[in-house]
């Protein structure tokens, strides 16, 4: 990977994308697994973290917070927030 494309990745990467998978990776939890615990698709999580998805509504972004034990603001916001 070249400098540009990192770059690229990391600039359309959002405060959502990396926060859910930081979390979710730090639970030791699959896409899937978050999903199921969240009750949203797993598609879904897939989408959101790797910037597939340009959107989401705030009902799933509860749903992936409270999965993740967050504050769904904390998802959102560009830095500090309350877990």
């Amino acid at each position: 990977m070249t400098a540009v494309t990192a770059f690229r990745i990391i600039r359309s990467m959002t405060p959502v994308n990396l926060r859910v998978r930081e979390l979710r990776e730090a639970r030791g939890w699959s896409q899937r697994e978050l999903a199921r615990r969240a009750g949203v698709r797993a598609a879904t999580v897939s989408h959101l973290e790797s910037g597939k998805a340009k959107s989401a509504g705030f009902e799933t972004l509860e749903k992936l917070a409270a999965a993740l034990g967050c504050d769904p603001g904390y998802l959102i916001v560009k830095s500090g927030g309350t877990r």
